[in-house]
């Protein structure tokens, strides 16, 4: 739950930014990409790492070389699986950490576009 609102809240983000939406939570046999949106002729994975306040770890720790890993591994497969679709001239892997109160408001929200 605490990671669809995360979600959530980082999509409405990207879409004020002018960005549209591809796929959202899209499921391969590697596991879930968060978001895939688009803007101009660029698609951006989009990885959303989503905490409480209360915790002691930033939403970034758990961005690791592993899961960096991963998630260019699902976009790999991403891609594989929708060959019909034209081919993006660039691709890009973006991170969002949200940041949100013990009653679920947005505290803080950071968008890296290029992140890994």
């Amino acid at each position: 739950m605490l990671g669809r609102a995360g979600e959530r809240i980082a999509l409405e983000h990207l879409e004020r930014l002018g960005y549209r939406v591809v796929a959202r939570n899209h499921r391969t046999r590697l596991g879930e990409i968060d978001l895939v949106v688009g803007i101009g002729p660029t698609l951006v994975f989009v990885e959303v790492k989503t905490r409480r306040s209360q915790r002691s770890s930033a939403p970034w720790d758990s961005l690791d070389e592993r899961k960096r890993r991963q998630v260019r591994r699902l976009a790999a497969a991403f891609l594989n699986e929708r060959p019909q679709r034209p081919s993006p001239r660039e691709l890009r892997f973006d991170a969002i950490g949200i940041l949100l109160d013990c009653q679920g408001r947005l505290l803080r929200l950071d968008h890296i576009e290029n992140a890994f």
